[in-house]
This record gives C-alpha cells, sequence and structure tokens, in this order.
C-alpha cells in the first residue's frame, strides 16, 4: 500500500510539472503608452517621498533606544 501511495504521488506530481500554464499569452508587447509609465513613476515617487521621513523616525526611535540603554546601564554600574 505505501509503494503504491509513493507511486501515485510521484506519477501526479510528475503530470503537474508537465502541463501547460494557461496564465497569460507572452506573445503580446507592453502597450499601455507613455501615460500610464508616467502615472506608475508618480505613484512609485509618492511611496519613495512617504517612506522618508518614516525611516528618518524610524532612526530617531532606535537612537534613542541604545541611548536610553546607555543610561540605564550606566547608573546600575554606579550604584554598585
Amino acid at each position: 500500500m505505501k509503494k503504491f501511495r509513493s507511486l501515485f504521488m510521484g506519477m501526479s506530481m510528475l503530470a503537474l510539472m508537465a502541463s501547460p500554464a494557461f496564465a497569460i499569452d507572452t506573445s503580446q508587447t507592453y502597450n499601455s503608452g507613455i501615460l500610464v509609465g508616467v502615472f506608475l513613476a508618480f505613484c512609485a515617487l509618492i511611496v519613495v517621498m512617504q517612506l522618508m521621513p518614516t525611516l528618518i523616525i524610524l532612526y530617531s526611535f532606535i537612537k534613542g533606544l541604545i541611548q536610553g540603554t546607555d543610561k540605564k546601564m550606566a547608573r546600575q554600574s554606579s550604584r554598585r
């Protein structure tokens, strides 16, 4: 029974790999035009501009955490 199951699983995986994918016809090229490209570039620019302040705030947060742990360790070492 175990050999039959292994054979069946192997044959089914082989059949799945051999079947063609009917996802999209790649013979057509990009025909959307320049305005769609400009719009997508503008959207990407907005995302990047929103990301910059976020990274600055994240850097400040991590820097504050590190400085806070340094001060805390300095206080603990001075108490001893």
